[in-house]
């Protein structure tokens, strides 16, 4: 019997935006199975300040769950990083975006047992902050009957 592989990602995944739709489908197609690490609600506040996340936990949860692109299953975490889960799980595959390159949390322990860690190329076009960004630079210009 053929051994499932089994993929990890984690994200805060906050505003759902394209970017994250064609992150999410490249790393299901890297194995049969796709864990998503979420950030907590508390742990998304630490790392991205105040007013973060717009979405909770259970809302982003929700969304991954739902947009069909083949998320297995979606687990939370509370710290900073998802090392904790990552060596709990035990993925085949750890899957990050470029960006973070030669910062990979988990990639030693992962590599350590023979798995593997593959790096997305994506655009720098869609992210969450620059959304929030628009809306707030935007938000000015627009009356409430606009809306």
């Amino acid at each position: 019997m053929k051994k499932e592989i089994v993929v990890f990602t984690n994200g805060c995944f906050d505003i759902l935006h394209v970017g994250h739709v064609r992150f999410l489908k490249f790393c299901a197609a890297q194995g049969d199975k796709l864990i998503v690490g979420l950030n907590s609600d508390e742990s998304v506040t630490r790392l991205k300040g105040q007013f973060r996340p717009i979405n909770n936990q259970e809302d982003r949860k929700k969304m991954l769950t739902l947009i069909n692109v083949g998320v297995t299953n979606v687990v939370f975490f509370d710290e900073n990083t998802p090392l904790r889960l990552i060596k709990k799980i035990r993925p085949d595959i750890l899957v990050k975006g470029s960006d973070w390159e030669g910062n990979v949390v988990g990639q030693e322990f992962i590599e350590s047992y023979g798995g593997k860690v593959i790096l997305y190329r994506h655009s720098s076009e869609h992210s969450t902050s620059k959304i929030i960004e628009k809306v707030r630079k935007e938000y000015g210009k627009l009356s409430k009957t606009s809306l």
